[in-house]
């Protein structure tokens, strides 16, 4: 089945449209997105202004539509930080839903944290034990730590990078005091929240799931994106600290030069650094594995999911190829190797996870989209 992805996020606006079936890892089909930082359009009072939600609705068609062209069966679209702490965040979705039909579906923190992980669990495997995962976005900072596929502690708190350069960084290049000042804050948020971490246990492996850390892995020499998701990169905290103090020294415009870095990006990075650094410092590890899943894939593979209980799902294409008596080994095995597994622990109400509403495609939307 083909099933997209509409992320609202606090930097870009995405549909990602991905072919996908039961048991195969989703392979992206094609995709459509635009920077769009609503962080930028709130006004005095934290509300996102109309020119904001103008621009937001008219991505929504653009990619209901996309969706639609391109055969999309199923639909999920959701919403992060940007709308979720916006003072007027109900009247956006309503009015998103009124005029384009499409209904965003709000993620909590702590929902957006869990299936983060949740993405990060499956591309590492059982075996790589405790991980923590570590997302910074464009209007928070998500953390996330735990044994199984869902999170035992999942939290999200206001230290996105677009947020922290617009409260904080307001000159170009920033004065010494103002990154000094921000550094303070920034450790004096996360001391309570990583002190609840460390009473868990040490995580095996930390985990970067974000575009910021990606950026940052990239200009500190991590292979670039072209190289394939397969390619192991690292984010190291001695190599983080050395290019945190150089970038507060350069310009935006500098920073367009560095390897890695967009226009939409290049103003935020500093404090993207900033907290990058501060959170390696304060988890006490050195570096950092850069996952290429993410909070997209989560939703994906959830929904995926959903759809094995639900319905009956075509198999691949090669599914039942092969001769029989290699399907009743490999079905032996499978089966052997389910009864030896471990019993997940029971999921905790804590941590929620998202029901995904999907919506059907094509459908009519005001604005225009043809049946």
């Amino acid at each position: 089945m083909r099933l997209g992805v509409l992320d609202i996020g606090s930097n870009t606006v995405h549909l990602l449209l991905v072919d996908a079936h039961p048991g195969a890892r989703p392979v992206a089909f094609a995709s459509h997105k635009r920077p769009l930082s609503l962080v930028q359009y709130l006004d005095d009072d934290g509300n996102i202004n109309d020119a904001g939600q103008h621009e937001l609705i008219e991505f929504v068609l653009e990619a209901w539509e996309f969706a639609a062209r391109h055969k999309a069966e199923d639909l999920l679209a959701f919403c992060t930080s940007a709308i979720r702490e916006a003072t007027n965040g109900p009247e956006v979705l309503a009015r998103v839903k009124h005029e384009t039909t499409v209904t965003l579906q709000e993620l909590t923190g702590s929902e957006e944290a869990s299936m983060t992980f949740f993405a990060v669990r499956r591309w590492y495997g059982w075996g790589a034990g405790p991980i923590l995962d570590l997302d910074i976005g464009g209007g928070s900072f998500e953390m996330a730590y735990g044994t199984d596929e869902l999170p035992e502690l999942a939290t999200s708190v206001p230290l996105g990078a677009s947020r922290l350069t617009r409260d904080w960084l307001h000159d170009d290049p920033p004065t010494a005091k103002s990154v000094k000042e921000l550094r303070r804050y920034i450790r004096s948020t996360l001391k309570p929240v990583v002190r609840n971490f460390h009473e868990l246990g040490r995580a095996n492996l930390v985990a970067g799931t974000s575009k910021t850390f990606r950026s940052l892995a990239r200009i500190a020499g991590a292979a670039p994106s072209a190289a394939g998701p397969y390619v192991k990169r690292e984010l190291h905290a001695a190599d983080l600290g050395l290019w945190a103090q150089r970038i507060s020294a350069m310009t935006v415009e500098d920073r367009l030069y560095l390897p890695g870095v967009s226009d939409a990006r290049a103003r935020q990075l500093l404090a993207g650094a900033l907290v990058a650094e501060a959170a390696l410092e304060l988890f006490e590890f050195p570096k950092m594995e850069i996952c290429p899943w993410a909070l997209r894939e989560g939703l994906i593979l959830r929904r995926l999911d959903q759809l094995v209980f639900e319905e009956a799902l075509d198999p691949a294409p090669h599914v039942g190829k092969r001769k029989k008596d290699k399907s009743k080994k490999k079905a032996a095995k499978e089966a052997a190797k389910s009864t030896d597994s471990d019993e997940a622990r029971p999921i905790t109400e804590e941590f929620p996870v998202p029901v995904i509403s999907p919506s059907p495609i094509p459908a009519p939307v005001a604005g225009g989209l043809a049946s």
